[in-house]
């Protein structure tokens, strides 16, 4: 699977601004925060995808991936998250990539905050695709030289070129 067809430079983000501030008074991140933190990374990432033209409403777009999320995190570890969703609001397939050097805390199985994020979005009609492109993903970011080469990337095409060298 070519993930590299999908990428775009416009939509890659080699520093997110979001972070999930913990509680002041306690110094812990409480599920309140999580939850606002979560939808300002998932509102970062599909204002990516809307300066693309390729989504149709937005703030519905960012609906669908927080209620995705409330079923399960889209985290899987090793410092990684995809979060995806199957919808009306997505013209076609699309994937928008955000990176951050601190990391941000989404929920992952160990417990490590997530540095990369690949936030995927596909027609209700489109399994197909959406699916092949999220095991070529999964299949790809299982290996730990693969995420270091996507962290230490300096330029949008960087991580383009990473995706296609595993091609």
């Amino acid at each position: 699977m070519e993930i590299s067809r999908h990428l775009k430079s416009e939509l890659i983000k080699l520093e997110l601004d979001t972070r999930i501030e913990p509680d002041p008074e306690t110094g812990e991140i409480t599920k309140r925060s999580l939850r606002e933190g979560k939808v300002r990374l998932l509102t970062e990432m599909v204002t990516l995808m809307e300066e693309n033209g390729r989504i149709g409403n937005p703030t519905k777009l960012i609906t669908d991936l927080y209620n995705r999320e409330k079923k399960a995190t889209t985290a899987i570890g090793h410092g990684v998250a995809v979060p995806h969703v199957r919808t009306y609001q997505a013209k076609e397939f699309i994937m928008a990539v955000g990176r951050s050097a601190e990391g941000i805390e989404f929920e992952a199985p160990d417990n490590q905050p997530v540095h990369l994020f690949f936030c995927m979005a596909a027609p209700q009609y489109d399994d197909k695709l959406y699916l092949k492109v999220f095991k070529a993903l999964a299949e790809n970011l299982q290996y730990d030289y693969f995420r270091d080469r996507l962290m230490a990337a300096g330029s949008e095409s960087e991580i383009i070129r990473a995706f296609k060298d595993m091609e």
